[in-house]
């Protein structure tokens, strides 16, 4: 009986990361990686009086960042594209900005 729950929770285990690894075709540690650019290409931006980083979304997904929002000039736009880029860990910058005066 005692090993009948063992199996039981292995099973529950099993069928609950069962998603963590299929979602979105991305490992945990791929989703992990995400997390984390994403999280210091927001603060770099925040950290940078020349960008404007609450009004920039930022997503990654397998090393490429994508960035979306609204700029106010084209150099905010190029000071964010640059900050992206120096991430540790970004493979690719995807532009999704608009400049909006």
């Amino acid at each position: 009986m005692r090993n009948l729950g063992c199996w039981k929770m292995t099973l529950l285990a099993t069928i609950l990361a069962a998603p963590l690894v299929a979602g979105c075709g991305k490992t945990i540690g791929e989703t992990i990686d995400d997390t984390t650019i994403t999280t210091r290409v927001k603060t770099a931006m925040l950290n940078d009086p020349a960008v404007g980083g609450l009004r920039i979304d930022v997503d990654t997904y397998k090393g490429v960042v994508t960035l979306s929002g609204r700029v106010k000039n084209q150099g905010e736009h190029d000071q964010a594209l640059s900050l992206a880029r120096r991430v540790d860990g970004v493979t690719e910058v995807k532009d999704a900005l608009q400049v909006i005066p």
